[in-house]
């Protein structure tokens, strides 16, 4: 065939040997039999691109779709032996899932339209300018990003867990956190987050992936304890399957989505132990496997792992395997529990009125010095997000409302903290007040519902029925 070149042009291209940051992180292959075409547009891409392959034919180009994952094809449609377009959607059939732009020195419009309904994301027609093809190109790139970005956004809505917009206090222990995660931020080395659940590890992980230079790239969380062993290596890695009419299936798992982001593995401690090795060659390679395929994904993912577990002692149980521990905590830090820093107490309470009040359609509520005193007693097992949860209940009763702490407190804990007499602390609606009394009477006797009926002056059922209802049982 004859060569048709492109007319000459002054693109803004990068200095040789040098990249374009502006472009996003990608793969694309070049498939084009005119050699002249396929340098000038291996030469103009290699600049802007991750990763730039080129191939002469059908065949060619199989061999390395076989091996590679790209993001983009370009495709010239008159190929040797086998048109391009018959190959997109031979691609297409078999699973293959990014951009494709057909370009040919034939005008067709037929052929356009057939090309558009196989999938392909642009037609462009020889000879073209430079400005055009890497239009085409972006275009391409951004429509892929756009489907990720979806994806991750969609996702953190479905699993939109209960903590704060902020790391607020100014506590010792607090300040501490926050200078760790700034100095931290920039590495780009694995981090592990531990401390007890409910201090926050989801938030911290936002915090890193926003202060770090991936702060444009994508934030994807995925909890490994709320995964079963048979869907979580789908879920992180993808998936590759045969449809009904025998065309090849592909679903992208969160490893691809959090390209060029933050990869954030919650309560890793609880992935099984056959998966743990996956991980790890993952973490190792930097390169992931679909379950179900034979071709590996290059992946550009900062991984921040979490977990309440004693990781060396699960190590030392055999539950997880030492390399990947040492593999994961190259950097690790550790967030405090609320006990140890309850001077931030009247910070975190403001913030989740002042936040959590417009999220429910709610009046703020007002908390007093002596119901912040109250507070402090306690010693929030469940941290945080323990205190999240009371401010909530407490905003949609319209009162500050402890009764439930009361479970917490041992008996001379709960005489201590029991507010003055007639203290606002208890609210005035009947039933929440029969509940924070029958609460109160329950942990006097340390749970002995016989005794707690005779000094109520109610039968034992009823107290039982209404433990039932209150969900306490």
């Amino acid at each position: 065939m004859t060569a048709h070149l492109p007319p000459p042009t002054t693109p803004s291209a990068p200095a040789p040997g040098a990249t374009d940051n502006t472009w996003p992180l990608a793969s694309v292959l070049i498939v084009d039999d005119e050699p002249g075409m396929r340098s000038f547009l291996e030469k103009s891409l290699t600049p802007r691109m991750g990763l730039v392959h080129t191939a002469g034919d059908a065949e060619q180009g199989e061999a390395l779709v076989r091996r590679h994952r790209y993001d983009l094809i370009i495709l010239d449609n008159a190929l040797p032996g086998r048109s391009g377009l018959d190959w997109l959607k031979s691609l297409r059939e078999e699973g293959f899932a990014g951009e494709t732009i057909l370009i040919t020195a034939f005008a067709d419009l037929d052929t356009a339209i057939e090309a558009l309904r196989a999938g392909a994301s642009d037609f462009i027609l020889k000879p073209f300018r430079l400005t055009q093809i890497l239009n085409a190109v972006r275009q391409s790139l951004e429509r892929r990003e756009l489907r990720r970005e979806n994806f991750v956004l969609r996702r953190a809505l479905s699993q939109r867990t209960p903590t704060a917009d902020g790391l607020v206090g100014d506590s010792l222990a607090i300040r501490g956190l926050q200078a760790a995660i700034q100095r931290v931020a920039g590495v780009g080395s694995t981090v592990l987050l531990t401390g007890e659940s409910g201090t926050g590890k989801e938030l911290a992980a936002l915090a890193l992936h926003r202060n770090s230079p991936r702060a444009d790239g994508p934030f994807v969380p995925v909890n490994c304890a709320t995964l079963s062993p048979e869907l979580i290596e789908a879920e992180l890695f993808g998936q590759a399957w045969r449809g009904p009419d025998s065309s090849r299936q592909v679903r992208d798992g969160l490893f691809v989505y959090a390209q060029g982001g933050t990869l954030f593995l919650d309560e890793v401690g609880e992935l099984p132990q056959a998966l743990q090795a996956t991980l790890l060659r993952a973490l190792e390679e930097r390169r992931i496997r679909p379950v179900g395929s034979e071709q590996e994904i290059p992946v550009d993912v900062r991984i921040v792992a979490a977990t309440h577990r004693p990781l060396m002692q699960e190590v030392a149980a055999g539950r997880f395997r030492k390399d990947l521990y040492y593999r994961l905590q190259v950097v690790e830090i550790n967030l405090p529990p609320l006990r140890s820093h309850k001077e931030d107490m009247p910070a975190l309470v403001e913030h989740f009125i002042a936040t959590l009040g417009p999220q429910l359609g709610v009046p703020p509520i007002e908390v007093t010095p002596d119901e912040l005193g109250f507070l402090q007693q306690y010693d929030w097992p469940g941290n945080v997000r323990e205190l999240r949860n009371l401010i909530e209940r407490s905003l949609i009763l319209g009162a500050l409302n402890v009764s439930a702490l009361y479970q917490g407190l041992s008996r001379s804990a709960a005489a201590a903290s029991t507010p003055p007499t007639g203290h606002a602390l208890l609210t005035t609606d009947l039933q929440t007040l029969e509940r924070q009394h029958i609460l109160a009477v329950l942990d006097s006797v340390s749970g002995d519902k016989t005794r707690a009926a005779q000094l109520l002056g109610i039968s034992r059922r009823t107290l039982e029925r209404r433990v039932v209802e209150w969900g306490l049982q």
